[in-house]
């Protein structure tokens, strides 16, 4: 017999089985002892009188620590008083696996307390025994999962780019550059430029779900040196609204299968119903979203090209409020606040992009881009750039390439939003950040 995973113990009700786990509390007294054994899936309780038949037994209870883990044989028992499930198991035999030390580093329960937030991340491996924290990485599962069935559905194939590059892929964005055998080279910003190779190539339809990595000294709750990215792009397309269409499908999707899979698990643990989206997600162009927040909330943004922070909230507020939806596109972006690759609308001289919001933060940038290989040098040198040193990418266009585009998602932003905690370290295995590359 496999691992028996706590869960599933109401399948083996007066079955002699094995038990391995955690010991999440230990109640001795004076004539029985409790001890709540704990996995990644459930807990349950293991009874133990206190007699001369299990003398044995109750010494190796006296000396438990928590934390420890151990592996039991016994009977697993319904027990309708048991508050715990409503079952119990009787052990025959318990032996201590290994022993955790008695003075933990931190206390597991006193998540809520961000003073001891850097602690918590020292000790992360300890921080991720919570059982909210394995439901994110759960929800992080199944939503990877549920993205690649989508795609692979709708005939996409998945890349992995290279993360080492010869040349900086990102205008505006900070980059790590590294010593590579007697020369500089640069950490992958994002794999923008090979996905777009990929469509010149003929690939139609990419994907990759991949770390990327920013040198951006900032310590928000929103950034972080090392992060996975969500990236998608698609060949022959006619508006970047089809772009748009496909991640609000994808989305749904994901939303619906996180719900059907962890929905009833969040709601215990969280104290709310994971939001499904019932409508399409509203389109609002950037210079009618600034005037929305201008004549709602008496806010005016710090940037005349971009929204800042506050401006993101406050439009998701006014979705939520007015057009009943956690997900707002923001579209049209001016050309000063974005990449040198995104196709300009030549009548409004604005981008064919947009952000994704949810939940009053940015989790995606998208846009159709620039396939004409003359405008898209002439847009380059607009912002400045190099075109020998980019002579490689230029190179995927000079011989046939699709209309295109595409978009890169922040997962952990996506993750903090969903489960609403307070920063993007609580949703990453282990944060990397200006201060942070330990453990």
């Amino acid at each position: 017999m496999g691992k028996i995973y706590f869960k599933d113990l109401a399948n083996y009700y007066n079955q002699e089985i094995e038990l391995q786990g955690f010991v999440d509390k230990v109640r001795d007294l004076q004539y029985v002892q409790f001890v709540i054994l704990r996995d990644s899936s459930a807990k349950v309780q293991m009874t133990i009188e206190k007699n001369e038949e299990n003398k044995v037994l109750n010494e190796i209870v006296s000396d438990l620590t928590k934390e420890s883990t151990l592996l039991a044989k016994g009977i697993i028992y319904k027990q309708d008083k048991v508050k715990l499930r409503g079952m119990e198991f009787i052990p025959k035999t318990i032996e201590i696996t290994s022993k955790s030390e008695e003075e933990l580093p931190i206390d597991i329960l006193d998540f809520n307390n961000k003073s001891k937030q850097d602690l918590r991340l020292d000790n992360r491996f300890l921080d991720l025994r919570l059982e909210k924290n394995y439901l994110i990485f759960k929800g992080q599962t199944i939503a990877e999962m549920a993205m690649r069935e989508y795609w692979l559905r709708n005939d996409f194939i998945e890349i992995h780019s290279p993360k080492i590059l010869g040349t900086a892929s990102e205008t505006g964005a900070e980059v790590f550059d590294l010593e590579y055998f007697g020369k500089k080279v640069y950490l992958a910003q994002s794999p923008q430029f090979y996905k777009q190779m990929a469509m010149g190539a003929g690939f139609n339809n990419v994907f990759e779900i991949g770390p990327v990595f920013r040198a951006e000294n900032s310590h928000t709750a929103y950034h972080a040196t090392e992060f996975t990215s969500v990236d998608c792009e698609i060949s022959w397309i006619k508006s970047f609204h089809e772009v748009m269409d496909i991640e609000e499908e994808k989305l749904i999707e994901v939303m619906k299968k996180i719900k059907n899979d962890i929905g009833e698990d969040y709601q215990r643990i969280f104290k709310k119903e994971i939001a499904v989206p019932q409508e399409k997600f509203p389109r609002i162009n950037f210079y009618d979203a600034k005037k929305i927040v201008q004549d709602n909330y008496n806010y005016v943004g710090k940037k005349d090209f971009d929204f800042d922070r506050r401006e993101e909230e406050l439009i998701c507020i006014y979705a939520k409020k007015k057009l009943n939806s956690e997900f707002v596109f923001v579209t049209d972006y001016p050309f000063e606040a974005r990449p040198f690759y995104h196709m300009i609308d030549p009548e409004t001289k604005l981008t064919k992009s947009f952000d994704l919001l949810y939940k009053g933060i940015e989790i995606t940038t998208g846009a159709q881009r620039e396939h004409r290989i003359d405008i898209l040098e002439k847009q380059a040198l607009e912002k400045d750039m190099n075109l020998e040193s980019i002579d490689f990418y230029l190179n995927f266009f000079r011989y046939g390439m699709p209309p295109h585009g595409g978009y890169g998602f922040g997962l952990t932003r996506f993750l903090m939003r969903l489960f609403e905690v307070d920063s993007i370290r609580d949703v990453t295995f282990l944060y990397r950040g200006p201060n942070r590359v330990m453990p």
